[in-house]
């Protein structure tokens, strides 16, 4: 018989174990440890954890252990259990009661058998087998229902072979034994289905991350992409930072909580762009809007050509009573020659509007020069300026396809993107997702925005995210204005801006040294993009 001090070590025991499955975030490691402590306070030599399957039909190994024979399967063990499972019905549907999990599932009732040998109300041709093969001696046996806060069996608790803790005889499990196990599997139920309850919440809340870049994506095909890779390179880099030892990151670390927590802000992390007009983002060409705008401006080239034809046509019939070929040729040559110098402004537009290289002040003029230059009449047959104001801001933008305005719409999504994420009621361990998603776009000299600020006023997550940000968008090989560059180019704009004050030249540093540009470009960029690199050159800090 259990002495009290006995049982108030076991009850104490209890109560830790109890508080220990709370805490515990991992279902696997959650199931063995469930396990391993019914084995601990009922002095158990082995025992096995059933789960019902999905489909109510079935109880499913998931942990199994015997201490004296070294037997550990399933769980963190790496050995996986290839057991059939035990169906809870016989082919005829009458209950398979001749197992003893089984019917402690079916009846929800808990089994104490003192001796599988003399047991005549079970089957235990199974463990005969086993203790033949093996040189064992399954003797007593504990099997307890466990039961979620709804009263549904989940699984059952087998405990094998109690064993006298001073003597390490095998004996019966006493009736404190009992208790203490049903008292487990009912802590234990209740810690399994919260994990699943909150694996599912979770899960549901990632497919409506998922919903919101759908529609990101949906809205512009161009950027989709970016939603899913930004937050594979956050994850590669943070791990890295995570596993430095030395240097000036040395103690940034991550647990599961955290990694899940970057996981969550690196997906939602453009999820402002929902607000961002489609045409603003899909902005191939600097007139495009709709549609292309330039076909507009061709158009009225063809107004004023047909006009030239028909004066200069004009022009020859009024020399007709006079038959001055030489006039005629004159004039027609002089209307070629006016044609010509608009086909070459058109031509001209037509390159402006890509917004390719950096645009030259001799070309901003000679836009200027065309949209002022030529009057043409409108569809009210009104005279006007060839080109709009609009339109010449539009074709004159230096760099890019898009103007200051639209620039800042572009912008703006980072805004949107805190304003939304800020609306949540973020649970703890999500607490920082805003912080993190609404950092990438600031810069370590603080001329970042939407906040300006400095490396100090930023987490290292920020920072991770801020070089994934970039390090994607320069690669990209499906942006509507770009081809993706080649990493050695890529590469080179990262150390300017690690030099420069842009991103963060620690992070930057371990970004090189531990390859993780060339680990994404394997997965994620197209093999004419992975060119040859020399990453010492971008290790190498400028003179001060």
């Amino acid at each position: 018989m259990d002495s009290v001090d006995d049982l108030l070590r076991r009850l104490e025991q209890l109560n830790a174990i109890g508080v220990a499955l709370s805490k515990e975030r991992d279902i696997t490691r959650l199931l063995e440890n469930i396990l391993v402590a019914a084995k601990t306070i009922t002095h158990a030599d082995g025992g096995t954890l059933y789960r019902l399957t999905n489909d109510a039909q079935a109880l499913r190994f998931e942990i199994l252990r015997t201490d004296s024979l070294g037997i550990a399967m399933g769980g963190t063990s790496g050995s996986p259990i290839d057991f059939p499972n035990l169906p809870l019905y016989d082919d005829q549907g009458g209950n398979n009661d001749a197992v003893v999990a089984v019917y402690a599932a079916l009846h929800n009732q808990t089994v104490n058998i003192a001796d599988a040998y003399t047991e005549a109300n079970f089957d235990f041709s199974g463990p005969r087998k086993f203790d033949a093969r093996t040189g064992y001696r399954s003797q007593s046996f504990l099997a307890v229902p466990m039961k979620d806060h709804e009263g549904d069996i989940i699984g059952v608790l087998q405990l094998i072979n109690a064993q006298d803790p001073h003597t390490g005889v095998v004996q019966t499990f006493s009736t404190a034994d009992q208790s203490l196990a049903e008292s487990l599997a009912s802590q234990a139920a209740i810690a399994i289905t919260n994990r699943n309850l909150m694996t599912q919440l979770e899960t549901l809340f990632e497919s409506f991350i998922s919903l919101i870049n759908l529609a990101i994506d949906e809205k512009s095909h161009y950027t989709g992409g970016h939603c899913q890779r930004v937050p594979a390179l956050t994850m590669m880099l943070a791990e890295a930072a995570h596993a430095r030892a030395d240097g000036a990151l040395t103690s940034f670390s991550m647990d599961d909580r955290d990694r899940y927590e970057l996981k969550i802000a690196g997906l939602l992390h453009d999820c402002g762009k929902v607000t961002t007009p489609v045409h603003v983002v899909d902005k191939a060409t600097k007139l495009q809007t709709l549609f292309d705008r330039i076909e507009l401006i061709a158009t009225r080239f063809e107004v004023l050509k047909r006009d030239q034809e028909i004066t200069a046509l004009r022009a020859q019939i009024a020399l007709r009573t006079q038959t001055d070929a030489a006039a005629e040729a004159r004039i027609w040559a002089h209307c070629r020659n006016s044609i010509n110098a608009l086909d070459a402004d058109r031509e001209f537009l037509r390159a402006a509007n890509q917004g390719g290289e950096a645009m030259k002040d001799a070309d901003m003029q000679r836009v200027r020069e065309i949209g002022l230059g030529y009057v043409w009449r409108n569809v009210s047959g009104l005279e006007a300026d060839f080109l709009t104001a609009d339109e010449i801001e539009n074709l004159t933008i230096r760099a890019g396809t898009l103007t200051s305005a639209e620039r800042d719409t572009i912008n703006y999504h980072i805004v949107a993107t805190i304003k939304m994420l800020e609306q949540l009621p973020w649970p703890k361990h999500l607490r920082n997702v805003p912080e993190y998603a609404g950092g990438h776009h600031e810069r370590m000299d603080g001329k970042g925005y939407p906040k300006g600020l400095t490396r100090d006023q930023m987490s290292v997550q920020a920072r991770v995210m801020g070089i994934a940000d970039i390090f994607e968008a320069l690669t990209a090989r499906d942006r509507p204005y770009k081809l993706g560059m080649k990493l050695s180019q890529a590469m080179g704009i990262m150390y300017k801006f690690s030099c420069g004050g842009h991103i963060d030249p620690d992070l930057f540093a371990i970004f090189v040294e531990d390859g993780i540009y060339r680990r994404y470009a394997e997965e994620f960029l197209d093999p004419w993009q992975i060119d040859e690199v020399n990453p010492q050159q971008w290790l190498q800090r400028p003179a001060a």
